[in-house]
């Protein structure tokens, strides 16, 4: 643990991870920090389908500079599906800006794996992405542990700093050997590790007990960006391998 709140401290003391303003508003990463874009704002490039060959024709889209996930009003899924970023990864930091629309549901997934006939989330660890004030899940789960930010239904986000709906937020999350870190607006708000008694322990008494790729993670996997129905928006998508 000493370890790590070093590196945590000495990746905010050299400006390796992007920072957020009193705007809210996240700071471009600056050119010698590591960052590259994985979207250039004006193509899916990179991207494709979960479990797919190709980028969904319909669901999706690029406007105003954004990955933008088009609500189909159902709640669920819509047209699209889920989408990932077409490269396995093991140790990474992970930077972006999300805005999600009113009452709406989404998010972001590392370490996923494809598995045929299965969801993306019955491996794929998940940073929750929610209007709090009016999607019922907030409500839901064990003390706030379906809130924007958290891991989602397992680790509540702490402290609980998303903006409403509308607004951008900054999401980064950190991967290092089993380690995972989330921060939210400037904050870090959700911390495990992977492979341990504790994460074993946990995820016996969670819904997902069930599933061998979420009891056991992969050391590698894929990025991937949630269409739970909704409308939200994806910016600044940027990786640093480590």
């Amino acid at each position: 643990m000493k370890l790590l709140n070093i590196i945590l401290s000495c990746v905010l003391v050299l400006g390796i991870t992007t920072s957020c303003g009193s705007n809210g508003n996240s700071k471009k990463a600056s050119k010698d920090d590591g960052f590259v874009s994985i979207f250039d704002g004006k193509t899916t490039t990179g991207w494709r389908g979960y479990d797919k060959p190709t980028f969904p024709e319909s669901g999706w889209d690029v406007v105003d500079g954004t990955l933008h996930c088009i609500g189909s009003g159902t709640g669920e899924a819509g047209s699209g599906g889920d989408i990932i970023y077409d490269k396995k990864l093991e140790n990474f930091e992970l930077d972006l800006e999300w805005k999600i629309s009113e009452g709406g549901n989404s998010g972001i997934f590392i370490l996923a794996q494809e598995i045929p006939n299965e969801p993306i989330w019955k491996s794929g660890l998940e940073m929750q992405i929610l209007d709090n004030e009016k999607h019922p899940d907030a409500k839901l789960g064990v003390n706030g542990d379906r809130m924007a930010g958290s891991l989602y239904d397992l680790i509540p986000a702490k402290p609980q700093n998303t903006k409403p709906a509308g607004e951008w937020n900054h999401a980064h999350i950190l991967v290092y050997q089993g380690t995972v870190v989330f921060s939210q607006n400037g904050a870090n708000v959700v911390e495990f590790h992977l492979w341990t008694e504790d994460w074993k322990k946990m995820v016996e008494n969670s819904k997902f007990k069930d599933f061998e790729w979420f009891v056991n993670p992969a050391k590698e996997g894929y990025i991937g960006l949630q269409d739970h129905g909704n409308d939200v928006w994806f910016r600044n998508i940027k990786l640093k391998i480590l």
